[in-house]
């Protein structure tokens, strides 16, 4: 019975991977297909062979986080890993069919949670030290009203109403804060804990740097032809494009790769939790499968429905979102491809409007699948658990 669920596991987490790309594909090449720079067939050739080489690039330290920082070790049996999966990939799956966006990494972290819960109640659930939590939410609330204040002042000085935008300063500062944080080591952040703080640091350090990189770029390039510089552009987006992809792989190809050796470790078969090299391989492939095949509604939205991306843009937007997410994986941090993206996608809009550029609507409709992720599919893989402990435990 152990062996057919081990093997069953190991091929679920790699559907897990293959939904992953299925839904992701469009993280990796929205904008080089917004601005034409690639067809769309191309692009998601591009994206699946820099998803295969992501992961080989960085360390597996994502892998360790799901693997490890979710669950605690002595309830991550073979039987709540399997159910955590399935209720992962059905949301994930669902999600694909009607178009919606969202974090497959989330999803993952949503499934432990809801199948771990049913399991061993929410002692089972590694969960932060409320100190910690305390300290970086004062702290980052703290940025946030530093960062605010100097745009209201700044607006006042130059005779503009800057204060209506509180919100989004407010946002930007907070965000900002986070990352130097940990980086400083002030703040120890992981497990679930950093997923869910990077719900809204990482979109919004996506949105930030594209719109930088973009209002730069405006300016550098401000006395030259708009037809020339995008001619100019596109081999550099198509090369940014594929940074993107990498980070894309790099961060989520993880997923799998940490809960097939979770299950290996749970049952025995390995005494260290190290990913072995044909975990890593046949995790890559499919994901690299998953994003050939491409996911075409959500590609539509997230190349066509948010902005209308012109070359600069989708340069800055690729930039932003690799950067973001190469910085993340670094860390160990899963955080969502879909996030840090979509966010470089709104920074990338507003250097042409805060108001008119961005379809505010739809980002609407896409932030809200992203608070909805971890507690949908926590739900779906706990209801998930229950069944199957009642039929095989």
């Amino acid at each position: 019975m152990d062996i057919i669920v081990i093997l069953l596991g190991i091929t679920l987490a790699l559907l897990f991977n293959f939904v992953n790309g299925l839904n992701d594909a469009a993280n990796s090449i929205a904008t080089v297909v917004a601005t034409k720079a690639l067809s769309p067939f191309k692009a998601v050739l591009m994206a699946s062979v820099c998803n295969m080489i992501g992961p080989l690039l960085f360390s597996t330290a994502i892998a360790k986080t799901i693997g490890k920082g979710i669950v605690e070790s002595s309830f991550l049996t073979t039987h709540l890993i399997l159910a955590a999966m399935v209720g992962a990939v059905l949301w994930v799956f669902l999600a694909s069919y009607f178009g919606v966006p969202v974090s497959s990494s989330h999803a993952l972290v949503g499934g432990l949670v809801g199948a771990g819960i049913v399991m061993g109640g929410m002692g089972s659930i590694i969960w932060p030290d409320l100190s910690s939590v305390f300290l970086l939410f004062i702290y980052a609330v703290a940025g946030g009203l530093a960062l605010a204040a100097i745009f209201i002042v700044i607006g006042r000085h130059h005779g503009e109403e800057w204060g209506k935008y509180f919100a989004i300063s407010f946002l930007a500062g907070f965000s900002l804060t986070v990352p130097l944080l940990i980086i400083s080591g002030a703040v120890k952040v992981s497990g679930i804990f950093a997923v869910v703080v990077f719900i809204v640091v990482s979109p919004m350090l996506g949105m930030i740097s594209a719109f930088l990189l973009g209002v730069a770029i405006m300016w550098i390039f401000r006395k030259k032809s708009p037809k020339k510089i995008e001619r100019g552009f596109r081999p550099f987006q198509i090369l940014t494009g594929g940074l993107q992809a990498i980070g894309h792989g790099a961060n989520d190809a993880q997923n799998a790769m940490g809960m097939i050796t979770a299950m290996l470790f749970a049952a025995g078969i390995i005494t260290t939790f190290e990913v072995p090299l044909w975990v890593i391989l046949s995790s890559c492939l499919a994901i690299s499968l998953g994003t050939l095949l491409g996911g075409w509604k959500v590609l539509d939205k997230m190349a066509n429905k948010i902005t209308k991306i012109r070359p600069y843009q989708g340069i800055s937007a690729s930039m932003a979102g690799s950067g973001v997410l190469a910085l993340m994986t670094s860390f160990g941090v899963p955080v969502s491809t879909t996030h840090a993206i979509s966010g470089s996608i709104m920074g990338a809009g507003i250097t042409r409007g805060y108001a008119s550029a961005v379809r505010w609507s739809n980002v609407r409709e896409i932030v809200a699948a992203w608070f909805l992720t971890i507690p949908c599919a926590a739900t779906v893989s706990g209801f998930v658990y229950f069944i199957y402990a009642l039929i095989f435990i």
